[in-house]
């Protein structure tokens, strides 16, 4: 019985089977730490919630009205932001002390500001919820 020489792979073959395995063993290892890695990042910044955008408008308005914003105050606006979008309301009056807000909850954005008690008027129109944070 005579054995082909092609059914028989030689040393070098061998060899460069071996290596190019390990190279993908070595690569999908990368990976899976690459991947981890960015896991994570995305779970850290999951678990921080995002502070609502101001549009132009709304910085406008801050400015004009001399509306400064604490640190608590903001992350109340984020609170009332993130338990309107809780309730599934899209455009939201946010009630933050003496402070409202009209905040597009899909486009985390805070649309206007005005400071209630200075407001002639308390109608706000085009809103779908309230939330007093």
């Amino acid at each position: 019985m005579k054995l082909e020489q092609s059914f028989m792979p030689s040393i070098d073959q061998l060899a460069d089977q071996y290596l190019s395995s390990q190279n993908t063993v070595n690569t999908n290892k990368q990976d899976a730490e690459s991947f981890s890695e960015i896991l994570s990042k995305k779970q850290d910044a999951a678990g921080t919630p995002e502070v609502p955008k101001f549009s132009k408008h709304a910085v406008n308005r801050l400015s004009d009205r001399s509306i400064a914003l604490t640190q608590s105050q903001l992350d109340r606006l984020t609170e009332g932001k993130l338990r309107a979008e809780a309730k599934g309301i899209n455009e939201s009056l946010v009630l933050v002390d003496d402070l409202a807000f009209i905040v597009n909850i899909r486009n985390n954005t805070v649309v206007t500001a005005m400071d209630s008690t200075l407001s002639n008027e308390s109608v706000y129109t085009n809103i779908d919820g309230a939330v007093i944070a």
